[in-house]
This record gives structure tokens, C-alpha cells and sequence, in this order.
């Protein structure tokens, strides 16, 4: 469908683009007698019934009748940012997974099927970065069923927002019945700036001992957490002591892999915070990076962190992608057997532990 509107305008996206990076520009009817029109760029992810479906950077679908069109076009993939490293997704999507490996995984073509006894939804999802070798249903189904398995509801993480990300698949797994439950960000920025930084009274370890777990977010870390949060190609812990006999007053983890240095787990004391100790956390655990080879860091903060993404723009960072996880969410009323599409509800092993990371 191409066509012109008053002779200026002109709408140059047909359902043949569905794949493709597009902006489209849309007549808003609210009621006043004065046109309105409201742009939206993103992924078109499908173009069905005269309704075009639209996932923007952030993983947000827009729906958008094809009768309010004014003007479109396809334009290129979402340009690399001018802040920080250059780097692609799949680079950066392997190099997050091998900072936060599972205990257990499994091969589904180019999936990657983790699992760490329900700790983190990263470290119990799958990774899919490209084809899983059978049809996308069939796949669906074995995932949902190997996670039934080991009594985990079935996850999977997604990316949008840059070159190569997968908001076709996020649109596949939104008609199936899969729900996006959290959004975080990942972000990218210069090394050496970092550790440019004052890090006063910051201790370097290679393992959490019981002081750094004593400040930790999640309480009750066992065995396999301990495996996760130890995991990695060459892992780092800071703590910054507290008062005596109380838990630190600040923590962090950071993760070397050749380049990149990935820092997570930076915790303060609420009574501690805006003193400038998650900045000296960062700033000794990028020094230690930088001694190792490392010149490039990532992140990945939640999109409501205010605070956290404040700090971290001031360090240099900047966004990179948008990343999603998608959990299976059975029909209540079907049939809630015990290889009933492998998830658990809102209760049973594994749901308490998941929270963003």
C-alpha cells in the first residue's frame, strides 16, 4: 500500500516490510476539530486486518489502524549510541550470560535453556540468539516443558531496541499467550572514567563472604546462588565496611571478560546513600578491570531506578537495548496437569525468588 497524502506526504511501507525498522506518522482523532498527529518509530512486527502493530525501542506494541496513516517510511536500525563502546547485541548478550551463568543449561538449536534453581530470572530463562531448529511452536513447547521439569515457570529473555534484536519474537510470544512481566535496560560506557574516581576504604575479594551476602538483597543465599553470583570468567566483590558487627555499608560485583568489565550488585545502606560509596564501589572494581585487559563496562539498571540511572549517566554510561522477560502464563482455566505448558502460577518452588536483577 503506497500512496500520497495531500500531495506532500506519503505513506511508503507495505506488509512486505513487516521485519523492518519504520516511522510512521498517524492522524490522533480525540475529538477536537484540530488535526493532531503523533510519530512512532520501532520495529513493525506485523500488518494484519488493516491494523499495523508497532514495537518501539522500549518493547512497547503500539497498534495503529492503517486508515489514520499520513506518512511512512522504513529507516535504518536504530543508530549505535554516541556514548560508549560500540558493541552489537549478540556481543553483549553472551558476554552478560557468562557473567551470570546457570548451574544447569541445554542446547535448543541457537536457545540456550538455563536454569539455577529459580535465583534471578536471568539465570533461569532462555537466551535465544537466532534459530532453535525446529518450528517456533514446537520449541515453545519443549521450553515450557523442560522448566516444568525442574518446577520453574518458563522464561524468556528478550532484547529490543538495537541492531539484531528480536521484537519479532517478542510480538510472537505476546500472540501466544507469554506475558512481559519485567523491563530493564542495559547500558555501556568507557572504562577508565570509572575507575578516574576516588574508591576510599573499598576491600577487593574473589569470593562473597558472609559480610558482603550480609548487605545483599536477596536474604537466604544458598548453595546454588553462591554458584551464580561466584560464576563468571574472572569475578570481583567490593565491600565498603559498616559500623562494626553490622553489615557493610556499601557492596558490588564486577565481572572481566576481555574487554568488558560488567558491574552488578551495587548495594548501599539506605542510611549511607548519596555519600558517594556506590561510586567508590564502582570505582575500585574498575580499576581492578582495568588492570586485567578490560577498557569497555555494562550495566543493566531497571527503567524505574531513578536514582541508580542518574549515577550512572554521570559516569558516562548510556543506554544500548531494552531487555524483557517473557513468562508463560497458562489459561486458568485449562487443565492444570503436571506438564500443563511447565509453569507454576504466582506460588510454588521458584516463585519467590524471582525479582529483577
Amino acid at each position: 500500500m503506497e500512496f500520497s497524502a495531500a500531495g506532500r506526504l506519503e505513506v511508503r511501507v507495505t506488509a512486505a516490510d513487516v521485519g523492518k525498522r519504520v516511522s510512521v506518522r498517524r492522524l490522533t482523532d480525540n475529538g477536537d476539530t484540530v488535526e493532531k498527529f503523533t510519530d512512532t518509530v520501532g520495529v513493525l512486527t506485523s500488518w494484519d486486518d488493516g491494523v499495523l502493530l508497532i514495537t518501539r525501542r522500549t518493547g512497547e506494541r503500539v497498534r495503529i489502524a492503517e486508515s489514520s496513516l499520513v506518512a511512512a517510511k522504513v529507516v535504518p536500525s536504530a543508530p549505535a549510541r554516541r556514548r560508549g563502546p560500540a558493541a552489537s547485541y549478540e556481543e553483549l548478550a553472551r558476554v552478560t550470560a557468562r557473567a551470570w551463568p546457570p548451574v544447569e543449561s541445554e542446547r535448543l538449536g541457537d536457545w540456550e535453556l538455563r536454569a539455577a534453581g529459580g535465583f534471578t530470572r536471568r539465570a533461569n530463562s532462555v537466551l535465544p540468539l537466532g534459530d532453535p531448529g525446529v518450528p517456533l511452536d514446537r520449541a515453545l513447547t519443549y521450553v515450557r516443558n523442560w522448566y516444568a521439569a525442574r518446577d520453574l515457570p518458563a522464561f524468556v529473555q528478550t532484547a529490543t531496541g538495537a541492531e539484531g534484536t528480536q521484537e519479532l519474537l517478542c510480538a510472537e510470544l505476546e500472540d501466544r499467550g507469554w506475558t512481559r512481566e519485567v523491563t530493564a535496560e542495559l547500558w555501556t560506557g568507557a572504562l577508565a572514567p570509572v575507575a578516574d574516581r576516588e574508591a576510599p576504604g573499598v576491600t577487593l575479594s574473589r569470593t562473597a563472604d558472609e559480610a558482603w551476602l550480609g548487605r545483599y538483597q536477596r536474604k537466604g543465599v544458598g548453595e546454588t546462588a553462591l554458584k551464580v553470583l561466584g560464576g563468571g570468567p574472572s569475578v570481583w566483590f567490593a565491600t565498603v565496611p559498616g559500623t562494626e558487627g553490622e553489615a557493610p555499608a556499601a557492596i558490588g560485583r564486577c565481572v572481566v571478560d576481555g574487554r568488558w568489565a560488567g558491574f552488578a550488585a551495587v548495594e548501599v545502606a539506605p542510611e549511607r546513600r548519596r555519600q558517594g560509596l556506590a561510586t567508590a564501589v564502582m570505582a575500585a572494581l574498575a580499576g581492578r578491570a582495568l588492570e586485567e585487559g578490560a577498557s569497555a563496562a555494562w550495566l543493566q539498571v531497571e527503567a524505574d531506578n531513578a536514582g541508580a540511572r542518574e549515577l550512572y549517566a554521570r559516569m558516562g554510561f548510556a543506554p544500548h537495548h531494552a531487555y524483557h522477560h517473557y513468562r508463560w502464563t497458562p489459561d486458568p482455566a485449562a487443565d492444570a496437569g503436571p506438564a500443563a505448558d511447565g509453569a507454576s502460577g504466582d506460588t510454588g518452588p521458584g516463585a519467590e525468588p524471582y525479582r529483577s536483577t
